[in-house]
């Protein structure tokens, strides 16, 4: 940061330690110091690429096609893509999600290609697209098939993460990955452009989908029932609908038992998708409680993005402490 003069700390550094070669991070420049003069060899292209990597069309229409392996340079092999995020802190709840996302062939080749984004106009100011910038970054790393490791720093995203969300999601404590992913994924969305009715962005073509849901209030449960069937006649009491989109579904899981078998042994109980699915089919009801009214809601998708998102909930809060639900949910293959 201080550049290449006498006094800075590189010109200082290359006579106290006979270290002669440095990169202008910025320009992706190497110099000797202290001699001044920039150094142009084709043998450094391997690092400014590791720095910046870059995708061509071409390239970037292949990478489903080929699985080949590459090798980094100290001598493991990869594959492009299936590389590991470092855990620096406790951020191991957005590196999921990260993950997951880089994985989503539409929403990973729009990020490959700089050139997508890179005319948005955004207000004086606006920070949050950096959030943009550092996504696309941490893609082609991720992709990169020339890296020398086969693992990749997220920390400049994060530091990006934890700017834009005021803080919100930190990279020193856990966050709830569920959380991070609806703040995320909207984020980008309006960082591109994006609004809530009228203008799509690459986020909602990929993931929005759409549904109605009917809502019906209940009756308080402790009244006598001549009024309840009063009160039922009231249009406050009739089943309502709205439209309303999503970006994932939450699926809710069976309580697990709490008997064990035979044998002493903990049962992890098994649940198939679909039956968890049946939440969205249009029929089934769920109450929900609030504070001081009950509802009846029942959801009916009308409209599938190309990638759906499910988010399982396993973890309920009691008022002593966090409980997981073990349940395996069995995944159809086809």
């Amino acid at each position: 940061p201080t550049g290449r003069g006498l006094k800075s700390h590189a010109y200082i550094h290359s006579v106290q330690f006979s270290h002669h070669v440095f990169l202008n991070l910025h320009t992706l420049k190497f110099y000797c110091l202290p001699d001044n003069y920039e150094i142009i060899d084709s043998s450094l292209e391997d690092i400014t690429y590791v720095l910046k990597p870059t995708f061509t069309a071409q390239q970037i229409t292949n990478l489903d096609k080929q699985a080949k392996l590459s090798r980094a340079y100290d001598g493991t092999t990869y594959l492009p893509g299936i590389v590991g995020l470092n855990n620096i802190k406790a951020n191991d709840y957005a590196n999921a999600v990260l993950q997951a996302l880089s994985n989503v062939p539409p929403l990973r080749n729009y990020f490959l290609e700089e050139e997508n984004y890179k005319s948005i106009q955004r207000p004086p100011g606006d920070i949050m697209f950096l959030l943009v910038q550092r996504f696309g970054e941490l893609m082609r790393k991720l992709w990169n098939p020339r890296n020398f490791k086969a693992h990749v720093s997220p920390h400049e995203m994060l530091q990006a993460v934890v700017l834009c969300s005021k803080k919100n999601f930190q990279i020193t404590k856990q966050g709830d990955g569920v959380d991070f992913l609806s703040w995320f994924l909207n984020a980008l969305h309006s960082a591109l452009g994006g609004t809530k009715k009228k203008k799509k962005t690459i986020v909602t073509d990929v993931f929005q989908g759409s549904m109605r849901i009917f809502t019906k209030k209940l009756p308080h449960p402790d009244l006598p029932a001549e009024e309840k069937a009063q009160l039922l006649q009231n249009s406050e009491y009739q089943e309502m609908m709205v439209e309303s989109t999503f970006m994932y579904l939450t699926l809710d899981l069976p309580t697990a038992p709490l008997y064990k078998d035979e044998k002493e042994q903990l049962i992890i109980p098994q649940v198939p998708l679909f039956s968890i699915l049946a939440k969205f089919n249009g029929a089934t009801e769920k109450e929900y409680k609030t504070y001081k009214e009950n509802f009846l809601k029942r959801f009916q998708l009308t409209k599938l993005p190309p990638y759906l998102i499910f988010c399982i909930k396993r973890f309920t809060k009691n008022n002593f402490f966090v409980e997981k639900n073990p349940t395996i949910v069995n995944f159809p293959i086809t």
